[in-house]
């Protein structure tokens, strides 16, 4: 059992490598606004993170030594995954959005931009929580 199993590190840790993983497609994307017949990719995170949490089932607690044990598999936190097609159909179906291949410029610089939040929004979270391990360590309040 590592230390920050029951934190909010492991999630956000996820979170940042899933946002990493974004701003590479996303790029991907828009470097290949001119390849003739180019699909563009989406990553899914926020889906799988969502579907997981619907699953995840409340682990059964021991308070006392003569309770049975019980075996309760929780999911954990889910990988990011890229896909060919975009999932919220956000992309225009049209395969010749831009003239050669469904990339929506638009739609990839929006993208980029609300990406850039999230993964700053994430790794304040992520440097907080380890400022808050820190001071507590240190004995400060």
């Amino acid at each position: 059992m590592n230390l920050f199993d029951d934190s909010k590190i492991p999630l956000l840790s996820k979170a940042l490598g899933a946002y990493t993983l974004r701003q590479k497609v996303i790029g991907s994307n828009i470097a290949n606004i001119t390849t003739a017949g180019y699909r563009a990719r989406n990553v899914t995170f926020e889906e799988e993170l969502a579907g997981a949490s619907r699953q995840q089932t409340l682990a059964p607690l021991a308070t006392n030594e003569r309770h049975m044990a019980m075996n309760v598999e929780t999911n954990g936190i889910p990988e990011a995954k890229v896909a060919d097609k975009p999932v919220d159909g956000s992309l225009s179906d049209d395969d010749l959005a831009s003239g050669i291949n469904n990339v929506d410029i638009d739609f990839e610089m929006a993208e980029l931009a609300k990406n850039q939040i999230r993964f700053k929004y994430a790794s304040r979270l992520l440097a907080n929580s380890f400022r808050s391990i820190q001071k507590s360590i240190k004995g400060q309040v």
